[in-house]
């Protein structure tokens, strides 16, 4: 049972997280892999607003996908795209990234080597990893404008879709913790994060919401 005061913590990071950017047409849309087709959706989505004229889905499989995207996140990410109409001459794939900086790194070579240079890239992602791949996006592909995407939900809506609120609040929490690490690690800019923020967060991890926390010696 998670008491009112954690869904009041999760919220406060939940909506720290979102960017809360306007959709714009940019060079590319870049749908993130995870667990959530959602990503795919939005994607899919936008491409069909006219806000990117090519998709790259970038992402490999990780320990919360491998049972149910066995093929890949960016496999399955393109076949629901496909599904919502997206042609397959729109979508790059990125299928061997297994953390945010490879999934940046990678895609920047995908597009390379399809001759597309990007100005703009459109990221697309969980609601709750919004700022951090903004914030490792804004160093490690640093000559581009960034436009933040997700899915319109709210908390409550998006435990509701995945299942499993436990598991939510602990990526929420893991995210949060990225967001102040990454930086002093040279792998993303630095957040302005306000202390109430903060104080929730530790009082998420308190209360045992810890499983997506990393040691700080290793890399996201």
């Amino acid at each position: 049972m998670i008491s009112a005061q954690a869904w009041a913590d999760a919220r406060l990071l939940w909506d720290y997280h979102r960017m809360h950017h306007a959709p714009r047409p940019c060079s590319v849309a870049v749908g993130l892999g995870s667990h959530d087709l959602g990503v795919a959706d939005v994607t899919a989505e936008l491409y069909h607003q006219g806000m990117a004229p090519v998709i790259v889905f970038t992402g490999a499989t990780s320990r919360t996908t491998r049972t149910h995207m066995p093929q890949g996140e960016a496999v399955h990410y393109r076949e629901r795209a496909m599904q919502l109409g997206v042609p397959n001459s729109a979508v790059l794939l990125e299928p061997r990234a297994t953390s945010t900086a490879e999934n940046i790194e990678f895609t920047k070579a995908v597009l390379a080597e399809a001759g597309i240079e990007a100005s703009s890239v459109l990221l697309v992602s969980k609601p709750y990893e919004e700022r951090r791949s903004y914030a490792m996006l804004g160093k490690l592909w640093a000559d581009v404008e960034v436009v933040c995407a997700s899915s319109p939900m709210d908390l409550e809506e998006y435990t509701d879709s995945i299942g499993d609120a436990h598991m939510v609040i602990d990526m929420i929490v893991g995210a949060l913790q990225r967001v102040l690490l990454l930086p002093g690690w040279g792998l993303a800019i630095e957040q302005v994060v306000p202390d109430a923020v903060v104080a929730a967060y530790e009082r998420l991890c308190g209360r045992g919401f810890t499983s997506r926390l990393i040691p700080e010696a290793t890399s996201a």
